[in-house]
C-alpha cells in the first residue's frame, strides 16, 4: 500500500479513491497463506513483546501513519467550530434523561453535586487531552497519544474501549431520542418500540426510530465535516436557547421545599451518580479527533475544548438545580424528566419546547459522536490493528466513509435492542478507564524521553506512577466494599497518593517541555485526574464490570489472533521499529534530530 512519497506510480494509480479488495482487509504477510498464518501464530510471544515495548513517534503519527489513508482530511475547522462541536457533543441524553433517573433513584436533589464531581473529573481530562491534541494533531485521539507514550498493546486495549464507548454512547442517545420524540407526540416511549416478549426485558424493546435517526446522521456525516459543523452549531444555538428557557422558566416555578431532604441517599449516592453521570460529559474527546482537520491546533484546540467544557458544566449544574426545585425527587419522570416537570407545575405547553430542544441536543450529540468515532477507527486502521480498508479517505468528500458506515451500523444494532440504563453504566467504565490511561500517558510524556531520562529517573517515575495508580485503586475498592462511616483506609491511601505525586515532582526532572501548549500544574493535575477517575470506577455496579471484562476478553482474542500479527507486519514493512531506534540515537546525539521533525 502506498505511503507518503511512495504513493505515486502504478500502486498509487490503482489505489486512487476508496477500493474494496482482499488486500484492503488483510494485506499483511502473515495472512497471505495458511502456512504464513501458522508461522505467525508460533511467533506470538516474540511479536507480543515487540509490540508491547515499542512506542510510536510523534512524527510517525503525524506523517507516515496519517499518509496510509492515501488522501488528506480537509483542514477547515476553527476554534469556533470546535466550541460548538464540544457543546453539541456533550449536551444530550446525559442531562435530559440520566438526570431524572439518578435524581429519583440514586442521589436526590444532590444530583447537582454529582454533576460538579463529574465535571471536575472531565475538566481535568480535558486538560490532559488538550496537550496531546495540540502536540499530536491527528485523527487518532487518545489511541494515537497512547501509542506514542504507553506502546501499541495498551493503545489497542484503549482503542477497543474507545470504539465501545462511542457505539454504546451513540446507541444510548438514539434510544433517548425516541423517548423525547414520544413526549412531543403525547405518547409513551414504548408506544414507538416493538415489544418482543421472547427476549430478556433489558433487550426486548426494539427501537426502529433509533435506526432511522442514526441513518440520517450517517448520511450528513459522510457528505462533509464542514457541513456537519455548520449543521451542528446552528442546531446547538437553538439548543442553548431552549436550555436558557428551561432554566429561566423553571426558576419561576421553583419551590425550595423540594430540596428537602437534599441528599436522601447520602454521600455514597452522590458519588454513585457521579460515576454514571460521567456519561453526560462524554463527547469532548471526539473534539480532539478533529485536530487533524483544524487550521491552527495550537490556538483552536485549547479554546475549543476548555471553552465548551466550561459552558456545558455550568449548564448541567443549573439544569439539575432547576429540575429538583420544580418537583420532589420521588416524582421525577425517568424517561423525560424536564418535559414532565413542566407539565406537573402547570406549564403543559412548555413540555413541547423542552422535548424539541432535547431532540435538537441529542441530534447534535449523535452527529459529533459519528464524526469522532469514524476518525478514531480510521487512525486505528492506519496501524493495521483493524483492517486498512477502514482507513480510506474519500478523495472528494475528504471524509472516512468506510469507517463512518461501519461504526454507525454497529451503533444502530445496539440501539435497536438495548435499554438505556444498561448502556450508561457500561459506557462510564470505558470512559473512565480511557481517561485514566491518557492522564498516565501525560505523566510518561513529561517525565520520560528515550535517551534523555536516566535509568534511575525512569525507575523513580515507574515507582511513583505505580503508587499513584495503586493508592487510587485501593481507595476506590475500599469505597466500593465498605460502609459510608468507614474512613480509616482513606487516612492511609490518600497520603500515599499525595506523597507519590510530591515525590514525582521533587525527585524526577521533567524530560520534555511542551512546544505549543502544556497542561499546568504537572504532575498534580494528571495525578488528580487519575485519582478521581479511578475513584469513580469504584461506584459502578458489579454487572457492568462483568460486561466490561467480557468485552476486554473479546478484544484480547482478536488482538492475539489478528491485530498483533497485522500491526507487527506493518511495522516491519514500514520500518517503524527502525525509526524508533534511529530517533533514540538522535536524542542521544548520534544523528541529527532535525531529520525527524
Amino acid at each position: 500500500m502506498a505511503v507518503g512519497g511512495e504513493a505515486g506510480g502504478e500502486d498509487g494509480m490503482r489505489r486512487r479513491g476508496c477500493s474494496c479488495t482482499k488486500d484492503d482487509f488483510l494485506p499483511e504477510e502473515s495472512f497471505k497463506s495458511m502456512g504464513n498464518y501458522v508461522k505467525a501464530l508460533s511467533e506470538t510471544p516474540h511479536r507480543f513483546m515487540d509490540r508491547l515495548l515499542t512506542r510510536s513517534l510523534d512524527t510517525a503519527e503525524l506523517h507516515e501513519i496519517k499518509a496510509r489513508s492515501n488522501h488528506e482530511m480537509k483542514k477547515n475547522l476553527t476554534w469556533w467550530d470546535l466550541i460548538w462541536f464540544g457543546i453539541g457533543a456533550v449536551i444530550g441524553a446525559g442531562i435530559f434523561v440520566l438526570t431524572g433517573l439518578q435524581a429519583k433513584e440514586v442521589s436526590g436533589p444532590a444530583v447537582v453535586l454529582s454533576y460538579v464531581v463529574s465535571g471536575i473529573s472531565a475538566m481535568l481530562s480535558v486538560f490532559c487531552y488538550t496537550e496531546f491534541a495540540v502536540e499530536i494533531p491527528v485523527a487518532g485521539g487518545s489511541f494515537a497519544y497512547l501509542r506514542v507514550e504507553l506502546g501499541n498493546f495498551v493503545a489497542f486495549i484503549a482503542a477497543g474501549n474507545i470504539l465501545l464507548e462511542y457505539v454504546i454512547g451513540g446507541a444510548a442517545v438514539a434510544r433517548s431520542w425516541t423517548s423525547y420524540f414520544a413526549t412531543l407526540c403525547n405518547r409513551q416511549a414504548n408506544d414507538f418500540r416493538i415489544n418482543v416478549s421472547s427476549l430478556p426485558d433489558d433487550y426486548g424493546h426494539l427501537d426502529p426510530i433509533a435506526i432511522v435517526v442514526i441513518t440520517v446522521i450517517c448520511i450528513i456525516t459522510i457528505i462533509s465535516t464542514k457541513g456537519s459543523s455548520r449543521f451542528n452549531y446552528i442546531a446547538s444555538i437553538i439548543h442553548i436557547a431552549v436550555i436558557l428557557f428551561i432554566i429561566i422558566a423553571g426558576f419561576t416555578k421553583a419551590d425550595t421545599k423540594n430540596y428537602t431532604p437534599f441528599a436522601p441517599f447520602g454521600v455514597r449516592g452522590i458519588f454513585k451518580s457521579s460515576a454514571v453521570l460521567f456519561f453526560a460529559y462524554l463527547g469532548f474527546d471526539a473534539v480532539s479527533t478533529m485536530a487533524e482537520e483544524t487550521k491552527n491546533p495550537a490556538r483552536d484546540i485549547p479554546i475549543g475544548l476548555v471553552g465548551s467544557m466550561t459552558i456545558t458544566t455550568a449548564a448541567y449544574c443549573l439544569l439539575a438545580i432547576v429540575l429538583c426545585l420544580m418537583q420532589p425527587y420521588p416524582q421525577i419522570n425517568e424517561d423525560a424528566p424536564f418535559s414532565v416537570a413542566f407539565e406537573a407545575v402547570g406549564m403543559n405547553w412548555a413540555k413541547y419546547i423542552v422535548a424539541a430542544g432535547a431532540l435538537k441536543g441529542m441530534t447534535t450529540v449523535l452527529l459529533v459522536s459519528a464524526v469522532g468515532q469514524a476518525r478514531y477507527l480510521t487512525h486505528i486502521a492506519r496501524t493495521h490493528m483493524m483492517p486498512p480498508w477502514l482507513a480510506q479517505i474519500h478523495p472528494k468528500t475528504g471524509t472516512p466513509i468506510n469507517a463512518t458506515i461501519v461504526m454507525l451500523a454497529a451503533t444502530a444494532i445496539i440501539a435497536f435492542f438495548t435499554k438505556l440504563d444498561i448502556l450508561a453504566n457500561l459506557l462510564s467504565i470505558s470512559t473512565l478507564f480511557i481517561f485514566t490511561l491518557v492522564a498516565a500517558g501525560l505523566l510518561v510524556r513529561r517525565y520520560y524521553v528515550s535517551g534523555v531520562t536516566t535509568p534511575a529517573d525512569r525507575n523513580k517515575l515507574i515507582i511513583c506512577t505505580a503508587f499513584i495508580l495503586g493508592s487510587s485503586g485501593v481507595t476506590a475498592a475500599y469505597w466500593a466494599l465498605s460502609s459510608e462511616n468507614d474512613w480509616i483506609a482513606y487516612a492511609i491511601t490518600v497520603p500515599i497518593w499525595f506523597l507519590a505525586t510530591l515525590a514525582l515532582q521533587v525527585l524526577v526532572p521533567q524530560a520534555r517541555t511542551p512546544k505549543l501548549w502544556g497542561v499546568p500544574l504537572v504532575p498534580w493535575l494528571p495525578s488528580a485526574s487519575i485519582a478521581i477517575n479511578v475513584f469513580l470506577l469504584g461506584s459502578i455496579d458489579r454487572a457492568s464490570f462483568v460486561r466490561f471484562a467480557v468485552w476486554t476478553a473479546i478484544l484480547l482474542i482478536y488482538y492475539f489472533l489478528v491485530g498483533l500479527h497485522a500491526s507487527y507486519d506493518t511495522a516491519k514493512e514500514y520500518g517503524e521499529n527502525q525509526a524508533a531506534e534511529e530517533y533514540k540515537k538522535a536524542e542521544e546525539g548520534a544523528v541529527s534530530a532535525t531529520n525527524y521533525g
